[in-house]
């Protein structure tokens, strides 16, 4: 005879024991969490099925069977004869219905359950809702204070003693009392655990709630400095030519209210002025665009400090007398120093431009002296003698402000303030 040994050959199920253990722990995540939620919307649901689960496991039977247990020799009787139904369904209800206020007074559920319980055994009884203690432990462990569980398994102690004493016609007592303190020690541990877990899960929902919120205020202060940057960044290379035209444009206004035409020179001038601060815009924006995290100097030409000479030439065109002179060799400085220095030379000269008006003198020095840079611009006031009004206008706006912005992101300062009849700004920056 020829035996044929086949072999079985091990099928491979998709997905593998890990990935039905992920889904059964998903699928159960989930259900607990609409079960959490469920309770939090209706409390009370829950509280009346945990009665309700009580009241058909362990009252009912002691209502239809413990009347009967017989009385062979020895055999401990959960409820005797004797005791008519309707005390039976009294201790029963003193028992049970405690457990509907449990989590709102988890200690006075307790207390009440603690006194019908010693008070069926002073009576010489035993029910099967005695469950419901060991449910009451439970919820004093998990919400009540600490002094109060304390108390509750002191209480839950002695009345355990007397138990186990009661039914040592079928258990010893040390076995009795083994198994009872341990039920009440599980009790208060599953308690304690359960309000550990919370407590962290709160504290991972607040540390989230507050990275959220931390995460959003990061946002708004980026979007705020994004907007603070690109008025910085408008007012710097566009502001100049906007200066230019407006007076250019007035010039132009007072020449034609004198009975005269403007020359064409005034509105050539205007119309180079606006088409170079278009252009520049256009930089700016197209910048900002494609780079707007970009801080470099390298994304468009920046000016220099060699750049002064033609920006003192443009202000002249318009009327403003410029006297400017350069101390020391600035070609070696840092790009970030002379893009500072020029846009505070550029924004002072506006701002003479705008409060002395055309006809007035300013002189811009720039000195270099070892580790800083100083850079002073100092005008003779308006032609007009009205320097009062006109300082407290200079005292506003973005201008002064941009340019103390400038002086502090090299680690310098600036001061401006009246200086006889006019104005004068001074700068102080540090070179690396």
């Amino acid at each position: 005879m020829t035996l044929v040994t086949r072999t079985a050959h091990p099928v491979t199920v998709a997905g593998g024991e890990s990935g039905g253990t992920g889904s059964l722990t998903a699928l159960s995540s989930r259900l607990g969490e609409r079960l959490r939620r469920a309770d939090r919307a209706h409390p009370w649901v829950l509280n009346a099925a945990v009665v309700a689960l009580v009241v058909s496991v362990f009252c009912v039977p002691d209502l239809l069977h413990g009347i009967d247990d017989g009385d062979e020799a020895g055999r401990f009787r959960l409820t005797p004869a004797r005791l008519p139904v309707i005390e039976i369904l009294a201790l029963q209800a003193g028992l049970v219905l405690p457990l509907l206020w449990r989590r709102r007074r988890p200690a006075l559920a307790f207390g009440v359950i603690a006194a019908v319980f010693f008070l069926q055994w002073f009576l010489g009884t035993a029910l099967r809702a005695d469950i419901a203690l060991f449910v009451a432990l439970y919820g004093v462990a998990l919400r009540a204070r600490t002094p109060q569980l304390l108390w509750s398994c002191g209480i839950t102690a002695s009345a355990l003693v007397p138990a186990a004493v009661r039914v040592s016609g079928v258990l010893s007592v040390w076995v009795s009392l083994f198994f009872l303190l341990s039920t009440a020690t599980a009790a208060v541990a599953l308690g304690l655990t359960v309000r550990i877990r919370r407590a962290q899960l709160a504290g991972l929902r607040d540390r989230a709630t507050r990275l959220e919120t931390e995460r959003d205020q990061r946002s708004r202060l980026a979007a705020a400095a994004e907007r603070a940057r690109v008025a910085r960044g408008m007012h710097d290379v566009v502001g100049h030519n906007l200066a230019v035209v407006v007076t250019l444009a007035d010039a132009g206004l007072r020449v034609n209210a004198s009975g005269q035409r403007p020359g064409p020179e005034v509105l050539r001038s205007i119309s180079d002025a606006g088409r170079q601060a278009l252009g520049e815009l256009r930089r700016v924006l197209g910048v900002l665009g494609e780079h707007a995290q970009d801080e470099g100097p390298g994304l468009m030409p920046q000016p220099r400090l060699a750049d002064i000479g033609a920006l003192c030439e443009g202000v002249r065109a318009v009327g403003l007398n410029v006297v400017h002179r350069t101390v020391g060799n600035v070609d070696d400085l840092d790009g970030k120093v002379q893009l500072t220095a020029y846009r505070i030379a550029q924004e002072a000269l506006i701002n003479s431009l705008k409060h002395a008006g055309p006809g007035a003198r300013v002189k811009l020095v720039v000195v270099v002296s070892g580790p800083r840079l100083v850079i002073t611009v100092r005008d003779g006031g308006p032609a007009d003698g009205d320097s009062e009004s006109r300082g407290r206008a200079r005292q506003e706006g973005y201008g002064l402000a941009g340019m103390r912005e400038h002086a502090a992101r090299c680690g310098g300062r600036l001061h401006a303030g009246p200086a006889g009849r006019g104005w004068a700004v001074e700068a102080v920056l540090q070179t690396p």
